[in-house]
């Protein structure tokens, strides 16, 4: 039985440069999914055609770039992350076979074996977001568990967060006294909803 060996992590991906190679739907996908959760990224995306779509993201992304081109190995230089989201495997292959040599990080789409990393599906409540991942198996049943999350977590869960920042930045103490306390202050929330669970 296969388990799912991926270690998530939150990347700042302001402070990184991304490559997306295709301006079609894919590209349009993966382009608006990274833009949606980090407006500041700093995203380039080169094809010969791009869909007035992802043209238009442009009005709300200033760091977007769109280079109408074909794809050359030019376009890696200073980048840290790449898309290969065409319709034509050969060149998503070669743009694959580029970034490895680059030693840049890649997601194929479509592609689990050649990818590097994936983009999860997000759930998104203010500050709080989770990353949902069925290890390239199923996008789909993905979008279906962020959709059960969306709709199970309140929509006051930021002030919660916000208040536990508060209490957090007031504690004095070592790292295990504040451990202890903000897991004595959380728990109830675990016995609230094991009680839920009760009714």
């Amino acid at each position: 039985m296969s388990s799912n060996n991926l270690f998530p992590i939150f990347v700042k991906l302001e402070n990184l440069r991304l490559l997306v190679v295709g301006g079609g739907a894919v590209g349009l996908e993966k382009t608006k999914a990274v833009l949606e959760n980090s407006p500041l990224a700093s995203v380039t995306v080169v094809a010969p055609e791009i869909k007035e779509e992802l043209v238009a993201l442009k009005n709300t992304y200033p760091h977007l770039k769109l280079i109408y081109a074909s794809y050359a190995l030019e376009h890696l230089t200073e980048k840290d992350l790449v898309i290969a989201a065409t319709c034509i495997k050969e060149l998503n292959k070669q743009v694959w076979s580029d970034a490895k040599l680059n030693k840049i990080l890649i997601n194929v789409a479509d592609t689990p074996e050649l990818c590097d990393f994936y983009l999860s599906s997000i759930v998104k409540k203010g500050n709080l977001k989770i990353a949902v991942s069925t290890n390239g198996k199923s996008p789909t049943m993905a979008k279906r568990i962020r959709e059960v999350l969306e709709e199970a977590l309140p929509e006051e869960i930021d002030e919660l967060l916000d208040r536990l920042h508060e209490i957090r930045e007031k504690l004095r103490g070592d790292f295990d006294y504040k451990v202890k306390k903000m897991n004595d202050i959380t728990s109830s929330m675990k016995l609230n909803s094991e009680e839920d669970n009760e009714v």
